[in-house]
């Protein structure tokens, strides 16, 4: 990933002078004694423009796009468990039974009621058919009339809510078996045999759907355009790390993204697919979520960085080798090498290795360029001297 190359720092004549060893009494510091005002050494390099490949992290978490806890409907006792713990089902497939005895015998005596209501409303229709024939020859009062009209409306509603209770009865029985709302998995029943459940409390087991199966996780609100454009072209560029950094084969896209912001964190959620054939995620599982991001940036050495009071600095040389110590807003990082948003340019040089010995304003000089005017300081010394 590096593009970087260590310059030369021009003027070897200077570092010569720099790296000698003697001087007369106007030259800097005593014989045998290190200069006070002596450039420090150090590694530099020039940043430059990089093609980079960073994955941003989320934490996430995995869940299924369908989820319901299944509970019954009716209070009773459970009289039949039709499937095996941990199995795949189908929509419409038969899983609970639930004692229906007493259901039953309800709904046979709201049957009767309906016979028997059907009968005295059968019984005033005839009534009412006399009244009326005998009212239009005149030769009934007319309050017989009315009371027949009024018995007749009477038997009808009666008959109405014999109907409308055999109804909730029959629901009733009907609630005693309890099938499979969608095609997905069963976890552990709940419930045994012979256990008694209550209407709307009891939990008898979670059926979910379990491929595709959906990750969650929540990014800030300024970048959600980043992650509308992911959804509107569908690209694959998500991947999971899982418990003991295993990477999860398969990539993902973005499903969907909530409708609202939370007003608490700032934050958006958004739930991504992912193919899970051999089941081996599982909803609840915790996931690092990875999003490849590729782009030209301005990348420097991590270990350049100076952090202060939460503040990140490195230090820059400048003219004559003095160094500025510059403010920096940091991007992704591999590790290694970190980019950096705003605060250097393509083309600064800056310290990488050194930095614990500098200020504002120190003096520096380039190892390599210190060990060379050295090395020819040596070799000039060595010949005056045959």
């Amino acid at each position: 990933m590096s593009l970087y190359t260590t310059p030369k720092i021009a003027g070897l004549a200077l570092l010569l002078a720099l790296a000698s060893c003697g001087g007369g009494p106007k030259g800097g510091a005593a014989a045998g004694m290190p200069d006070p005002n002596a450039p420090m050494p150090v590694t530099d390099t020039v940043v430059g423009l990089s093609s980079a490949t960073f994955s941003d992290q989320f934490p996430g978490s995995v869940t299924a796009f369908q989820q319901v806890n299944l509970t019954p409907q009716v209070t009773g006792y459970v009289t039949g468990i039709h499937f095996k713990d941990g199995q795949r089902v189908t929509k419409g497939q038969l899983l609970y039974t639930i004692d229906d005895q007493v259901y039953s015998a309800n709904l046979s005596n709201a049957n009767a009621n309906i016979a028997v209501q059907q009968a005295s409303v059968d019984k005033a229709q005839k009534d009412y058919d006399r009244y009326h024939m005998l009212d239009k020859e005149d030769a009934i009062a007319k309050q017989q009339v009315d009371y027949a009209d009024a018995a007749l409306e009477a038997a009808k509603k009666q008959l109405a809510a014999a109907k409308a209770n055999a109804n909730s009865i029959s629901g009733n029985v009907r609630f005693t078996k309890i099938y499979a709302p969608f095609s997905g998995t069963l976890g552990i029943s709940q419930v045994r045999v012979g256990m008694a459940v209550f209407a709307g409390q009891s939990v008898l087991n979670t059926i979910s759907t379990n491929n595709p199966i959906a990750v969650d996780f929540n990014v800030d609100q300024i970048n959600i355009n980043r992650f509308l454009a992911l959804q509107q072209s569908q690209a694959k560029v998500f991947q999971i790390q899982l418990s003991g950094d295993s990477t999860y084969s398969a990539k993902g896209s973005v499903a969907l993204i909530d409708r609202a912001a939370d007003m608490q964190t700032g934050t958006v959620k958004v739930r991504l697919s992912f193919p899970n054939d051999h089941d081996r995620l599982k909803p609840g599982m915790n996931a690092t979520v990875l999003v490849d991001d590729h782009k030209d940036a301005l990348l420097i050495p991590t270990k350049a960085i100076l952090a202060q009071l939460g503040e990140f600095y490195v230090y820059v040389i400048g003219d004559s080798s003095k160094v500025t110590q510059k403010k920096l807003k940091l991007g992704n990082t591999s590790g290694i090498y970190t980019a950096v948003e705003s605060g250097l340019n393509a083309g600064d040089k800056i310290v990488v290795d050194g930095t614990q010995n500098l200020h504002e304003g120190s003096k520096v000089i380039n190892q390599k360029d210190m060990m060379a005017a050295q090395q020819a300081a040596g070799a000039q010394q060595a010949g005056g001297k045959k």
